[in-house]
Order: C-alpha cells, then sequence, then structure tokens
C-alpha cells in the first residue's frame, strides 16, 4: 500500500498483521519500560520491516535506535521513516544522494474528537475539512489532515532537529491524492537556501488511511 505513494527512490515493506511472538531486537533497541505487549510488538516489527527495507538497498541488517525525540536513527547515508497503528506497520528508506528525508504515516480511517481536531488545526483548515467531507464523507477528512501533519514532522525532524507544533504548518488537502505543506515558522535550509513548502501524497485503503512525503536532494525553495 506504501509504495503507491512513494516515488521509485524509496524502498518500504509493511504488514497488515503483527506476529503473536514479535520478532527479535538488537540490544542497542530497548523497548521503554511501561510499553504495553501491543505497543512492544508494533515497536520490534516496523523495525524488522525497515531492516527488510534496508535489504531492498542491498545494505545488512543493523540496529535503528531511538535518537532525539525518539526518532529513528538510520545507517549513514541513508533516510527513512517508520509507522504503525492497529492492523497495520510499514518503514520507507532511501539513499541521502537521491532523497533528502523521508515522511510516512498511517492511520486507522476514524474520526476525530472535536477537541482533538481544534488542537491540531488551524481555521482554515478546519472550514476546508468541513468543505472536503460535505463533498466526500467516505474520507475522513479530520483523520487525514492529522495524519499529514505526522508526515511532516517525520521528514521535518531530520532536517532540523527542533519540534514543528501543528499550528506551525499549513495543510492542503485534495481529492486526488495529493497534499501540499507550507510552514509558517523558518523552514529547513538546503545549501544555502530555505525550504518552507513541501507536497505529499495520500490515499484510503480500506480501513486505513496512509499519507507520505519524501523530499529530493534539491527540492523548490523559497
Amino acid at each position: 500500500m506504501i509504495e503507491e505513494i512513494l516515488p521509485p527512490a524509496v524502498v518500504s515493506a509493511e504488514t497488515f498483521s503483527y506476529p503473536v511472538a514479535p520478532p527479535a531486537l538488537f540490544p542497542e533497541e530497548p523497548a521503554q519500560a511501561g510499553w504495553s505487549p501491543a505497543r512492544r510488538a508494533e515497536f520490534a516489527t516496523v523495525r524488522m520491516l525497515a531492516r527488510l527495507a534496508l535489504g531492498g538497498l542491498g545494505l545488512p541488517p543493523v540496529p535503528i535506535p531511538r535518537g532525539d525525540q525518539g526518532a529513528p536513527v538510520w545507517p549513514a547515508g541513508v533516510v527513512g521513516s517508520m509507522t504503525h497503528c492497529p492492523g497495520y506497520g510499514a518503514a520507507a528508506v532511501g539513499r541521502r544522494d537521491e532523497v533528502l528525508a523521508i515522511g510516512v504515516d498511517a492511520e486507522q480511517s476514524l474520526p476525530l474528537s472535536p477537541n482533538v481536531l481544534d488542537v491540531i488545526s488551524r481555521p482554515g483548515e478546519r472550514r476546508e475539512i468541513q468543505r472536503l467531507s460535505d463533498s466526500d464523507p467516505d474520507v475522513c477528512w479530520d483523520r487525514l489532515l492529522f495524519s499529514a501533519k505526522e508526515t511532516l514532522y517525520k521528514a521535518w525532524f531530520p532536517l532540523t532537529h527542533r519540534w514543528l507544533d501543528f499550528e506551525d504548518v499549513e495543510v492542503q488537502l485534495e481529492p486526488d491524492g495529493t497534499m501540499a505543506a507550507h510552514l509558517l515558522v523558518p523552514g529547513p535550509r538546503v545549501g544555502r537556501a530555505r525550504v518552507d513548502d513541501f507536497s505529499g501524497r495520500w490515499l484510503l485503503r480500506g480501513d486505513l488511511l496512509a499519507t507520505a512525503i519524501a523530499i529530493p536532494p534539491s527540492p523548490g525553495v523559497t
């Protein structure tokens, strides 16, 4: 599913079920104390998927520990992203000289509660969500907006190592499966230029929503 919204330079692996016995982890990948068995299974499974995806780049299995803010630490020269939710897990990787950063996210296609939507969206986004919902009620546009912002953050953080608040970006979702994001704070610098605008794709498959952003080595700049 996820490969349909990623460019050819990105290699991905996914699963629609979690094994009863979680895959083995490297010592450098300890699960955190207090995690539920389900959370531990998701953590281990997406790292197994990440190693499968790395194999698609011709790389050996390696530890993928948690770094700043829990972001995965990829091997030198590699960028990537992982996601998991009930009933789905995925990992996507690419070589840094072919893709600058990757963000992927998957969510169950369920509406957000109104108070959560207020927290993760700007007023203009809420008006647009209402318009899209009136036009196509089969898509949980509010959940899709949340997923899009999660995806952008996953691509943003490795470039900046800074927090990005939900209100720091404005996302435009399109019914054709594309999406665009405009930063309302200074964007990451790529070379001597600053990147403020990003584009990505989304899809709805059954009861799952997925979003993806892959930033090329020479993105459009502002």
